[in-house]
């Protein structure tokens, strides 16, 4: 939110998205285990209100948001139905050749410098490195994503909850104001996309409260998908840059996948600033490489790795015994101090290039 503020599209995204109360982990029955208040009571009450706060909304809302808002630039074109097929880059210049629907023929885009920002399957990145050169693993757990409208608050479920089992662990979050919650759970690995999805009202039954049918609650979509931890060897090569998920994947338990990539852009957008105004020059971008990187080591990695594990590693009798994190949930109950520093956790992720104007070189 720090960088999206800066942005100028905080107030819609606040205004179009909500404020979640917190997070709880649970035993699959739901009896709460520990938690994290996020400045709300669990009866919806405001406590704080900071700008920085974590706000919930879709992705595609951001996005809309985000594309509505940049369209207000003269400078900034969005190009659909191109894709690029080939790189390359010289002493002074990249480019990319694109393939354009309709057309017979590539058309070149060239730049100063180019950013990376095409997802998982990044070509930018695969072009660089190569096809499979994207350090890291694949999870062997197979994870179900599902939207889906059902009344969690009638059985005093936080904004988002984590469920601790060693077979039907899962996680249900809030998503929008209307009552669209996110449930995501793991399921037995091998399986089809079909078997996958002719599951998942059985699935439902066993872990959602009331145990309902599929005509207790409205069922929006689903997906079935692996989950990738993984980090490019670099995030600049000459005049390449790469962001987001081009450069680095991890599991979505924690949200640390999309906000590592907004933090991405907004360190990227303070280097190249200051490369274009003068009080920075090309070294700063290795600098990003580095910083981010090493956050992604240090914070994004280990912490999404342990939001995953925890649900199923530990028995969910023993997790407060056994898992620190929890520990430190179950002492911000009564220790109001250490509840503030861990929900403001996040801006961990953050880091100022600023600080490295007019002294890129020596760094």
């Amino acid at each position: 939110m720090r960088v999206l503020n800066l942005a100028g599209v905080g107030d819609e995204i606040r205004q179009k998205g909500f404020l979640p109360d917190g997070v709880a982990w649970r035993k699959l029955d739901g009896t709460f285990i520990a938690g994290i208040n996020n400045g709300s009571s669990n009866n919806g009450e405001s406590q704080k209100d900071d700008p920085e706060r974590m706000v919930a909304l879709p992705l595609d809302r951001l996005g809309r948001i985000l594309y509505n808002h940049s369209m207000k630039f003269p400078c900034i074109k969005y190009l659909f139905n191109h894709k690029v097929i080939s790189i390359g880059q010289d002493e002074n210049t990249a480019w990319v050749d694109v393939e354009v629907t309709g057309s017979s023929e590539a058309t070149r885009f060239e730049a100063d410098y180019i950013v990376g920002c095409d997802g998982a399957n990044s070509i930018i990145r695969r072009s660089l490195f190569g096809d499979w050169e994207f350090p890291g693993r694949t999870w062997d757990e197979q994870i179900v994503a599902t939207n889906v409208y059902y009344l969690f608050e009638k059985y005093n479920y936080w904004d988002s909850n984590f469920f601790i089992d060693p077979v039907h662990w899962h996680m249900a979050a809030k998503i929008t104001k209307d009552g669209m919650w996110r449930v995501t759970y793991g399921e037995v690995p091998g399986l089809t996309r079909d078997e996958l999805i002719a599951r998942q009202p059985e699935k439902f039954k066993t872990i959602l409260p009331g145990h309902p049918d599929p005509g207790g609650y409205k069922l929006v979509n689903i997906s079935p998908y692996k989950v990738h931890q993984r980090l490019a060897e670099s995030m600049r090569v000459g005049r390449f840059l790469l962001a987001a998920d081009a450069a680095h994947l991890c599991n979505p338990f924690g949200g640390l996948g999309l906000t590592g990539g907004i933090v991405d852009v907004g360190g990227l957008y303070e280097c190249l600033k200051g490369i274009y105004t003068g009080v920075a020059d090309e070294s700063i971008l290795d600098i990003y490489s580095n910083i981010r990187r090493k956050r992604y080591l240090e914070i994004v990695d280990p912490i999404s790795s342990d939001n995953l594990r925890r649900m199923f590693a530990i028995p969910p009798n023993e997790v407060l015994e056994k898992d620190e994190f929890l520990k430190l949930c179950k002492k911000c109950e009564t220790d109001k101090d250490l509840q503030q520093k861990m929900a403001e956790g996040a801006h961990a992720l953050n880091y100022d290039f600023t600080q490295h104007y007019n002294m890129s070189k020596s760094s």
